[in-house]
């Protein structure tokens, strides 16, 4: 029996028989993984309420013959209880969660700088450093950049030019100057571009302080992701405008 320990942020759970659980997580050292935690649905359990979605813990796992499975958990941050306070914050973490047990189609494999970026994501959530809608915005834009969907800001994504910047394309991988711009690309104003920019960066000073946010989270929503993204941030999106009617949100 191969003991190992790792950091990681739970995605998700779901239950399993009658009293043991699935969990997915997102590791430092071993990437996306799920294990099984074996009676944690149990009220005498040891570590059950510590294996909930969006808390970071370090584990101690041995290797099943399918799933590995969780033998210790300690909580390193409940940032899942001050997430769950907040309709937006949570909201906006289930999507960063979906997003990310997505984009790491290949289980046990190392992403560090994957994993780096969502704990910033849910650290933010958690603390409220940032309004939630920015925070996913952000987090969605660079994950997609890591995983070799990145956006062109800066420089012309056709030409490499850094001046005469006027439009944005998607299919051309982001803003194209004057000469390069298709008759399909949108005008955004350079305040939109600005914002994408300090997103991507993480130029939090300039995103926080801009003025109208709408256009930029109009592109993030149905310019700048694949199908993936799309439809995980769809669901937000379709969940929020409920809990609007309801009077919820």
């Amino acid at each position: 029996m191969k003991l190992y320990r790792d950091e990681a942020i739970v995605l998700r759970t779901h239950d399993l028989g009658e009293a043991d659980r699935i969990i997915t997580f997102f590791s430092r050292r071993h990437g996306k993984m799920r294990g099984v935690a074996k009676g944690v649905r149990r009220t005498k359990s040891r570590f059950g309420a510590r294996l909930e979605p969006f808390s970071m813990v370090d584990l101690q796992l041995y290797e099943g013959r399918t799933l590995d499975v969780v033998t210790e958990a300690a909580t390193l941050n409940p940032y899942g209880r001050s997430i769950g306070r907040d309709y937006d914050a949570y909201t906006c973490a289930c999507v960063i969660a979906e997003v990310a047990d997505k984009l790491a189609a290949i289980e046990e494999e190392p992403d560090q700088a994957h994993y780096l970026l969502l704990h910033g994501a849910i650290h933010a959530l958690a603390t409220g450093a940032h309004r939630p809608a920015l925070v996913v915005d952000s987090y969605i834009l660079r994950a997609m950049a890591l995983h070799g969907w990145g956006l062109s800001l800066y420089e012309c994504a056709v030409c490499g030019r850094g001046e005469g910047l006027a439009a944005f394309h998607l299919q051309s991988g982001g803003v194209v100057c004057s000469d390069c711009a298709p008759r399909a690309a949108a005008y955004p104003a350079p305040e939109t571009i600005e914002l994408l920019g300090s997103l991507v960066s993480g130029r939090w000073d300039v995103a926080d302080a801009a003025a109208d946010k709408r256009v930029a989270r109009r592109i993030v929503e149905t310019r700048g992701l694949p199908s993936v993204a799309r439809r995980a941030q769809g669901a937000f999106l379709a969940d929020r405008r409920v809990g609007m009617i309801g009077g919820t949100a």
